[in-house]
């Protein structure tokens, strides 16, 4: 345990430090279709930035650390987002929102050894499970919190479905609120239920802790049913 605050890395588009509701990161990198890293991951697209600010909203003490792999648009190479998720665990993060997925099976071995790597380090993902019928990776996998979509749920909540390891947990699809900006006019999806779902395990969780998905489970669970919640 220590009493550093919990560290989440957001793999994304990159982020907006100076945006009024990030506050600033802790460090970051961008990553190249090749795997090579450079130092530019200003978010030039919004997504991540979003992605950020929803998770801050639910834990505003959080250090982020930010890793672009999408430059142009949102897409990126395999090799981008391993050599991403290698690049958070090296930073000791707690939790890595992975609010992007990919359905191609060819590239499951690949990235469970990632996985399994960052659990190593004590590292936790959070990554979109299925959406649309489609089933996404590392979303899918052992080891790696899986979020769906549950628009009933509230924007700032939690719910659990299943037992144990295979437990599903939803969020709420709608990003933070913007100023003069409806709620359908914003960004929302399942990028938005994982890191609301991030959000909520970093204000729950001790940094420090090497949460496993059990664990985590157990967390989200509590806040759905409103025991020990934290304001």
């Amino acid at each position: 345990m220590t009493d550093r605050p919990i560290r989440v890395a957001v793999i994304d588009s990159g982020v907006n430090a100076t945006h009024p509701h990030i506050g600033g990161v802790a460090g970051g990198v961008a990553i190249a279709s090749d795997g090579s890293t450079h130092p530019d991951y200003l978010d030039r697209l919004g997504h991540g930035t979003a992605v950020a600010a929803a998770i801050k909203e639910r834990a505003p003490g959080a250090e982020l650390f930010c890793v672009k792999v999408f430059h142009r648009d949102l897409t990126a190479t395999i090799a981008a987002l391993i050599a991403a998720i290698d690049w958070s665990a090296g930073q000791r993060a707690d939790l890595i929102n992975l609010s992007l997925g990919t359905s191609n099976p060819d590239h499951a071995a690949g990235l469970r050894d990632a996985v399994e790597r960052a659990t190593d380090a004590g590292a936790l993902l959070v990554a979109a499970g299925t959406s649309g019928g489609v089933d996404y990776l590392p979303g899918s996998l052992t080891g790696v919190v899986r979020v769906e979509l549950d628009w009933a749920c509230p924007r700032l909540g939690a719910t659990v479905s299943g037992e144990g390891a295979a437990a599903v947990c939803g969020a709420s699809g709608y990003a933070r609120p913007m100023p003069g900006v409806s709620p359908e006019r914003n960004l929302k999806g399942i990028s938005f239920a994982v890191a609301n779902t991030t959000g909520v395990l970093a204000r729950e969780l001790r940094p420090g802790s090497r949460a496993t998905v059990l664990t985590a489970i157990e967390a989200l669970r509590r806040v759905s049913t409103g025991i020990e919640q934290r304001p």
